[in-house]
C-alpha cells in the first residue's frame, strides 16, 4: 500500500497534522454464516488492510475522500446528514453508532486507502468500520473495549448499509494478532487465540482469488440470515426455547 499517496492526498486536500490508523481484513478457516447463528468461529488477521489519515477540524463535519474510488464526500453528524456514497455510509455508520453509545464525535477530514481486494470476500468493509471506530475511540479518549468496537461495526452494517451481518468479521479486525487465529463464540462473546504457523510444520495457506465478486448488499446473504431465523422461530412454535439455531437439539 502507498502510505505516501494517503499523506499526500491528505495534505493537497487538507493540510498538515493528520495521524495514520490502520486496521486489517481477514479470513475465516471455520465457520461461515454460523457467527448469527450464535455458532462458532475461527478467523484469523492478514495483513493487507485499510489506512486512514484522519485529523479533526474543528466543525461538526466529515470531509472524507477514498484515494482507491477517486471520490470524495461531505457529511453532518446528525441521523439526516447521511451521504449518498455507499463508502461514506461506513464512516457515517461509525460515528452514529458511537453517538448512539453516548460517545462524542467532532467533525474531521480524513483520506484512506486500502489493498484489501475489493469484493474477495476479505472483509474490506469491516477493516475500514473498524479504522474509524478504532481512531475516533482513542483520539476522542471514549474507553470503548474492543468488542464494544466490533458491535459498533457491526451495527453500522445492519442500520446504514442493510447488511445483517454477524459479528466475525468486526471481531476479527478489531482482535487481530499477529501469528494467531481466535476461536469465538459467537453467543457468549468469550475467545481464545491459538497460535498459527502453517510453514513450521511444512505447510502452506494459499488464498486464491476466483475473480467472483463477493458484495453482501444487495447478495442473497440477508435471506440466508431470515431463513435462519425463521427457522429458529418455527422451533420457538414448539415450545422449545432457543435464542439461535445453535441452541437447537435433536430429541
Amino acid at each position: 500500500m502507498n502510505i505516501d499517496l494517503i499523506k499526500d492526498t491528505f495534505k493537497s486536500l487538507y493540510g498538515d497534522g493528520a495521524e495514520l490508523y490502520t486496521s486489517p481484513g481477514r479470513i475465516n478457516l471455520i465457520g461461515e454464516h454460523t457467527d448469527y447463528n450464535g455458532g462458532f468461529v475461527m478467523p484469523g488477521a492478514i495483513d493487507k488492510g485499510i489506512v486512514a489519515a484522519i485529523r479533526f477540524n474543528g466543525t461538526d463535519k466529515v470531509r472524507a475522500t477514498s484515494v482507491d474510488l477517486n471520490s470524495s464526500e461531505e457529511f453532518g453528524l446528525e441521523e439526516n446528514d447521511a451521504p449518498k456514497e455507499l463508502w461514506a455510509k461506513y464512516i457515517f455508520g461509525v460515528c452514529r453508532e458511537i453517538i448512539k453509545r453516548g460517545g462524542r464525535v467532532e467533525g474531521f477530514d480524513t483520506v484512506f486507502a486500502g489493498d484489501v481486494p475489493l469484493g474477495a470476500g476479505m472483509s474490506s468493509s469491516a477493516a475500514l468500520e473498524s479504522t474509524y471506530a478504532f481512531a475516533i475511540n482513542e483520539k476522542m479518549g471514549l474507553g470503548f473495549d474492543k468488542m464494544t468496537l466490533a458491535k459498533i461495526g457491526q451495527s453500522t452494517e445492519h442500520n446504514y448499509v442493510g447488511v445483517k451481518c454477524g459479528i466475525m468479521d468486526q471481531f476479527a479486525s478489531i482482535h487481530g494478532k499477529a501469528g494467531h487465529l481466535m476461536r469465538l463464540d459467537c453467543k457468549s462473546g468469550e475467545y481464545v487465540y491459538y497460535p498459527f504457523d502453517p510453514e513450521s510444520h511444512g505447510y502452506k495457506l494459499v488464498l486464491v482469488d476466483t475473480c467472483v465478486k463477493h458484495e453482501l448488499v444487495g447478495s442473497p446473504y440477508n435471506r440466508r440470515r431470515e431463513s435462519c431465523e425463521r427457522a429458529v422461530e418455527a422451533i420457538r412454535r414448539n415450545h422449545l426455547e432457543v435464542e439461535f439455531l445453535r441452541d437447537a437439539r435433536k430429541e
